[in-house]
């Protein structure tokens, strides 16, 4: 998955354990729920943790939903879901991998 490189600007609020921010473990880094989107602290700055492709998650038998058992994670005009190690998000018939 190819993210985007969107430095977050004038973020004068330090993210890490106990700032206050859910922390979503993503890939190689975690990333913090803050304002409906997600931050990754990259070279002394903040950027905003987006997918740049759109990568279905195949084979999702689990539908996603409040009690589903999964964390949610408000993100934009969505809410995504902790499975597996990565983000879902409903799309359509199916859900994407974040």
């Amino acid at each position: 998955m190819t993210l985007t490189h969107s430095a977050h600007t004038d973020h004068p609020h330090l993210h890490g354990d106990g700032c206050g921010h859910v922390a979503v473990p993503h890939a190689d880094h975690v990333d913090y729920v803050h304002d409906g989107h997600l931050h990754r602290a990259h070279d002394g700055h903040y950027d905003e943790c987006e997918p740049a492709d759109h990568a279905v998650h195949e084979a999702h038998d689990h539908v996603h939903g409040e009690g589903c058992g999964h964390a949610a994670v408000p993100h934009g005009d969505h809410v995504d879901y902790l499975h597996d190690g990565h983000r879902h998000a409903r799309h359509g018939d199916h859900y994407d991998d974040h």
